[in-house]
């Protein structure tokens, strides 16, 4: 029976055309560096490290390979103090017990044995797989897709523990045993670059920096994403949104502001800028106000003019 999704990847793409083509199909238009960079992760079996400014698309590279692919999306979101529990896997106290007063109620506790009981409570019937484990021990189906989120976020200990994992895909789990990896996952490991990331797990994985789109592809993108926008207005934003990164905001706008800020116009039944619009929808692309009010001080119907311009 047919499952709609594209085949090839459950062997391997082809080709890097064959990537470009199978992201471009379920809603990602890379450019031929990050296609390139995804193809060698997938026929090399090697975890890809993208790093980027925020809102340049890293994440969404893993959700539209899960699409893809047939794999699983499995997201670690790294924080400042993340651990073992929250990222591997932990043991369901609450169940445990309530297996014990069962056992107890049942009066089958004392027939079962200590030892036997004690083996019960650490089976993997009381196991929470976090994301680690979960796409490690996956057992059935394409291999899923690890995002690790922002990794920069964690702390140098994680990481260390991190280069751990995905040296052999394996997890020690002290009751049970290790878990290894049959096939391994693929993994997305992203960096906003808050901090650098170790140079191990650097070497550990394929690198690719990803840049904001150029301006032509960038209009693509918001034809794929965004196609109730008229073509003029999606070049007239893509090229707002260029003019306005050049300000030197704190948070410039992504490709995913790119595509709210036209569909934002597009909804107010405009399929052209000027200065009017802009400012009643600087809200879908700039989300700081200091931000916002640098693009004004910069001149909104002076941006408007030059974006106009660039557009034709």
């Amino acid at each position: 029976m047919s499952t709609g999704v594209d085949p090839e990847p459950a062997t391997g793409p082809a080709s890097v055309e064959a990537v470009a083509a199978g992201l471009t199909d379920h809603g990602y238009l890379p450019d031929d560096g990050l296609a390139t960079a995804i193809f060698l992760a997938l026929a090399l079996q090697r975890p890809l490290l993208l790093e980027g400014e925020a809102g340049v698309g890293k994440t969404e590279v893993a959700r539209v390979l899960s699409r893809w692919t047939g794999g699983e999306l499995i997201r670690l979101q790294c924080y400042e103090g993340i651990d073992v529990a929250q990222a591997v896997y932990e043991w369901d106290y609450a169940r445990q017990l309530l297996h014990l007063r069962a056992a107890e109620a049942a009066g089958t506790a004392a027939a079962t044995g200590a030892d036997d009981l004690t083996d019960q409570l650490w089976s993997e019937r009381f196991l929470v797989r976090r994301p680690l484990l979960a796409a490690i021990d996956h057992r059935a189906g394409p291999p899923p897709v690890l995002l690790i989120d922002e990794v920069d976020r964690a702390d140098d200990e994680f990481e260390a523990f991190l280069l751990e994992v995905l040296a052999d895909y394996a997890v020690t789990v002290p009751e049970l045993g290790t878990f290894s990896a049959a096939v391994p996952p693929v993994v997305i490991v992203t960096s906003n670059r808050t901090r650098d990331v170790h140079d191990a797990l650097k070497r550990r994985c394929l690198y690719h920096w990803v840049e904001h789109p150029a301006f032509e592809r960038e209009v693509a993108i918001v034809a794929l994403r965004a196609p109730q926008v008229a073509a003029s207005l999606a070049r007239q934003v893509a090229a707002m949104v260029e003019q306005v990164r050049g300000l030197g905001l704190y948070k410039p706008p992504g490709v995913a502001e790119t595509i709210d800020w036209a569909s934002a116009v597009a909804a107010l039944g405009r399929s052209e800028l000027d200065e009017s619009v802009v400012e009643r929808t600087l809200g879908a692309a700039m989300k700081y106000r200091e931000d916002q009010e640098r693009v004004r001080r910069a001149g909104v119907a002076e941006l408007v003019r030059a974006a106009v311009a660039r557009s034709g």
